[in-house]
């Protein structure tokens, strides 16, 4: 059975930095994808970044592209998201994903299981 735990989450000023972590148990092959979604109150859930644990090929959306990088420990089997340079509309709770495949969808239907849900809270 796929778990994933998620960490890291707080509050931080404008302009700072967190890394969220999302320790992954029962899935340990190399086909699968794991991503980065986010959802911010009255708002749907959102694609942030994704990696493909084979080859380490990443996506990103376009609004967070230059100030978060997705990357992924083999040895512990946990993909982080580093945020740097946040601001309030990143305010959110941040949900980690993952698939068998490498392929990395956008869409979070694409992705079979999920974390708990971390918040990331950046005031002004």
């Amino acid at each position: 059975q796929v778990q994933l735990v998620e960490s890291g989450g707080g509050l931080v000023q404008a302009g700072g930095y967190l890394r969220l972590s999302c320790a992954a148990s029962g899935c340990t092959g190399s086909d699968r994808a794991m991503g980065w979604f986010r959802q911010a109150p009255g708002k749907e859930r959102e694609f942030v970044a994704a990696i493909s644990w084979s080859g380490g090929g990443t996506t990103y959306t376009d609004t967070v592209k230059g100030r978060f990088t997705i990357s992924g420990d083999n040895a512990k089997n946990t993909v982080y998201l580093q945020m740097n340079s946040l601001k309030p509309e990143d305010t959110a709770v941040y949900y980690c994903a993952a698939r068998a495949g490498y392929f990395r969808p956008i869409s979070p239907g694409g992705y079979q299981y999920w974390g708990q849900g971390n918040q990331v809270t950046v005031s002004s």
